[in-house]
């Protein structure tokens, strides 16, 4: 009976009680990816990511419980560079305390997985979701996982002869896989919880400011790559004045690097150069958005509301990447300019979709 409930719905057959619940629940796993994303940057800038040297997607949940198991993980460690240059002689003590933070941060994806999956076989059976929303909850389900193959993909590069810390495009990629499911469960919760595209008194204006946010969040995104470019290379530790470079304006060695293209990844200067630029820009342009969309009178006051947020957002997350830089890169701070990068995304999302054309 069942089955044949949710076999036979449709995309308006949702009812509010049952939108608010699902939604309830996509937007507590966005909270737990934001979480995610946090712990990602807390366990790289402790240097705890190549603590644990197997890959056990399902075993792995279980941490070491006996000495024996202990000293063996701490063996594998001792056998990289990076305990070799950066850790030698610290213990295993020393290793118990970054193990913990990457068995948390693997931990915690694994539990992500479960919240999905479990109320989605609940959801489904008693016919609350539509077939089109069961198929994409299986979808995220799966580049959920995928995205722990990303991560272990990224980890693994940090495993070579010559290296302390993993290849910077493989942390783009995970980071970029990770902003990538938040954005899409979270439009997914937002459509659901508000299934109605709001009426705009004025469609010129909505059509506007909609334009304008579409450039702000494509510039959003290109900050964040820039950002884990930054953290990738390390850039963040030097050049740690504002606004100049170590007196210039535009940094001494651009360009040292030939081909000119490889400058933006791996040339610490033209890295930290181009995230500062490009959130410059970001702060700016994202502003002036706020700035056209409040001034127009005739606009929903769900999209006034979410317009000043997003205009709070964006100056907050400036302020945490000078912090940032001028304090030389501190875990916390650091940790927090990271996980408010995802916020900030997910605030202008939130302003887009009060602004959505009609189906």
């Amino acid at each position: 009976m069942y089955y044949k409930a949710f076999i036979m719905q449709n995309a308006d057959s949702l009812t509010p009680r049952h939108r608010h619940l699902i939604s309830g629940w996509l937007f507590l796993i966005c909270f737990m990816i934001l979480g995610m994303i946090a712990l990602g940057g807390a366990t790289r800038l402790t240097g705890s990511g190549l603590s644990i040297m197997d890959w056990r997607p399902v075993t792995g949940m279980i941490p070491p419980l006996s000495h024996a198991e202990w000293e063996r993980q701490f063996e594998l460690y001792q056998g990289i560079p990076q305990y070799k240059i950066l850790h030698e002689g610290f213990g295993l003590a020393g290793f118990q305390k970054i193990f913990w933070l990457e068995w948390i941060h693997r931990f915690w994806g694994r539990i992500i997985g479960l919240v999905l999956l479990l109320p989605l076989i609940i959801f489904a059976v008693k016919g609350m979701l539509t077939r089109g929303l069961i198929l994409r909850l299986l979808l995220f389900f799966v580049l959920g996982g995928l995205q722990g193959g990303i991560g272990w993909f990224m980890v693994a590069s940090g495993f070579r002869a010559d290296s302390t810390a993993v290849e910077p495009v493989r942390l783009v990629l995970h980071l970029s896989a990770a902003f990538a499911l938040y954005v899409a469960i979270l439009w997914t919760a937002m459509s659901i919880r508000w299934p109605t595209v709001q009426s705009q008194p004025d469609p010129v204006a909505a059509r506007y400011t909609r334009n304008l946010l579409i450039t702000s969040i494509a510039l959003i995104v290109t900050t964040v790559i820039a950002g884990g470019f930054t953290a990738g290379t390390h850039a963040g530790f030097t050049f740690n004045t504002f606004p100049l470079m170590d007196g210039h304006l535009f940094p001494v060695g651009y360009d040292r690097l030939s081909p000119f293209w490889l400058n933006w990844f791996e040339n610490i200067p033209a890295v930290q150069f181009n995230h500062r630029l490009l959130a410059t820009l970001t702060a700016f342009i994202t502003g002036l958005t706020v700035f056209a969309g409040l001034r127009q009178s005739n606009l929903a006051p769900m999209t006034r509301t979410a317009l000043t947020l997003l205009g709070w957002g964006v100056g907050i997350q400036y302020l945490l990447g000078v912090t940032t830089l001028l304090l030389v890169v501190p875990v916390p701070v650091a940790t927090l300019h990271q996980t408010f990068a995802a916020i900030l995304l997910g605030l202008s999302l939130f302003a887009l979709h009060t602004l959505r054309r009609p189906a």
